[in-house]
């Protein structure tokens, strides 16, 4: 008779090496059975968008050449999470099933109840660390209570024992002799069709380890000796964006942070550049921690006062910022990069949300679900903590009356306009001067550069002194209520 397998069950830990739950299910002394169940039936904010979708697909398609290098298959299947693993615990007769734990409230509660329903079966559900660098419940303040504040939080987790060193992917662990059924990837239907908007994203992006180690090492060669000032230049290929393949897992934050620290070894010149990007990564492990320690932030506001914030919701404005249709070249640029790639540049991130929150008054929702369609590395965590920070609403908020102004921002950040000028090609004939501000320039200097306010590019849609005005009396009204 066939020895029984153990299950190990992937979600967002997409990857064969440095997974602790995977290393596990490889020592217990039993085949290991991999397999990824795509629940449809989860409510749309807890599946995937548009843009996460596809980079599955190809993530997926990694993984499963990377298990096959271990001897593994990857089973694939589709529909409600509990009843798919209660039929391949079924089909296969495993008494236990491994899998990485997730900190997003709604996760967590799967998993509390998948244990129970398992166990009644007689069926264990082993769940390991694997997706950040500290567990959220090991930091505590001295009053043994959650942080608020990203300083201290970041602080106290210094204070602990540095993460442990990446470990290696398990020695081939037996497979199953017989395997149940299995879709094929393209049973998923997760790529786009009709239009295929998606088609050039191949040379864009490589999902899958390799891809993201790959990342990894064109950072530490390309970029980290300038991150500290270069990252808040969109123009430049200054950060290392990892993001999206530190959210799918296909590799995992402590093989970062070693990587990077290993590089830097040495060379006093890039320690201050060292301790900027593990911050970067610390706001990634705080997003994470207050997501679990807070889990209403997901819908409401960290700080209660904005839950009466008067916002506007006005569909026509949140469409023009969609389609980086608004007037502000930098915004635009930004709205535009994102369609087009699957991802906006950090600082660019940010003054779109400004503007959208605080130019037009639209709730921080309307832009996380936008981010969460649009984004490959649409995370609940990061995108709902940056939302609630630029808004004013949440922990350890930028303060509200802190406004962004676009055209100052561009003139800073992108003082040559080459990054507005590659994402917003109607404003490229512009010169420098007026590249961020085609709105003031003379007539005849836009008629040279063939632009047409209200034609080829659209007039504000928002005067930025009267927008200000407008969010500060808004928030002004809900102080006083306080």
């Amino acid at each position: 008779m066939a020895e029984t397998p153990v299950i190990y069950w992937y979600r967002q830990d997409l990857r064969v090496d440095d997974l602790p739950g995977l290393a596990a299910a490889a020592s217990a002394g039993r085949p290991v059975l991999p397999c990824f169940i795509l629940d449809d039936t989860l409510p749309e904010r807890e599946r995937p968008g548009g843009a996460s979708r596809w980079w599955l697909h190809h993530s997926l398609a990694a993984l499963a050449q990377d298990l096959g290098k271990l001897g593994l298959p990857l089973l694939l299947r589709r529909g409600a999470h509990a009843d798919e693993l209660a039929q391949l615990v079924a089909q296969t007769g495993a008494q236990t099933v491994y899998c990485s734990r997730r900190v997003e409230p709604a996760e967590a509660a799967r998993e509390r109840t998948l244990h129970e329903a398992l166990a009644a079966d007689g069926v264990t559900l082993k769940r390991y660390p694997g997706s950040l660098l500290f567990e959220p419940e090991a930091i505590r303040t001295q009053a043994d209570a959650a942080y608020k504040v990203f300083t201290p939080f970041w602080k106290a987790c210094l204070r602990e024992p540095a993460p442990a060193a990446p470990a290696a992917a398990p020695d081939k662990p037996a497979a199953p002799a017989t395997l149940p059924g299995s879709l094929s990837l393209d049973d998923l239907a997760l790529l786009p069709r009709d239009p295929d908007w998606a088609g050039h994203w191949p040379r864009l992006w490589q999902p899958g380890t390799a891809g993201a180690r790959a990342a990894l090492q064109r950072f530490l060669e390309n970029a980290i000796g300038d991150y500290d000032e270069g990252r808040n230049h969109p123009q430049r290929e200054a950060t290392s964006r990892l993001s999206p393949h530190l959210h799918f897992g296909e590799i995992s934050p402590r093989a970062v942070w070693h990587a990077v620290t290993a590089h830097c070894q040495g060379q006093p010149d890039l320690e201050a550049q060292r301790h900027k990007f593990l911050s970067e990564l610390g706001w990634r492990e705080f997003s994470h921690y207050l997501l679990h320690h807070f889990p209403h932030i997901v819908e409401k506001p960290f700080k209660e006062e904005f839950s009466k914030f008067p916002w506007l919701g006005n569909e026509q404005l949140l469409r023009a910022w969609q389609r980086g249709m608004t007037g502000y070249p930098l915004v635009d640029a930004g709205m535009r990069e994102l369609w087009r790639t699957g991802y906006m540049h950090n600082r660019v991130r940010m003054i779109v949300a400004s503007f959208l929150t605080k130019h037009l008054l639209v709730h921080w929702r309307s832009g996380e679900r936008w981010f969460h369609d649009t984004l490959v590395d649409a995370d609940l965590a990061n995108n709902t903590c940056g939302w609630q920070w630029v808004a004013g609403s949440g922990a350890d908020a930028a303060p509200f009356f802190r406004i962004f102004n676009p055209t100052l921002q561009g003139k800073r950040f992108d003082a040559q306009g080459e990054y507005v000028r590659r994402w917003v090609p109607e404003l490229a004939q512009l010169p420098d001067k007026h590249i961020h501000e085609p709105a003031r320039a003379p007539q005849q200097v836009l008629a040279a550069a063939g632009v047409v306010l209200g034609e080829t590019y659209p007039e504000p849609i928002v005067d930025h002194g009267q927008a200000r005005e407008a969010a500060l009396a808004a928030y002004g009204s809900i102080r006083s209520e306080a």
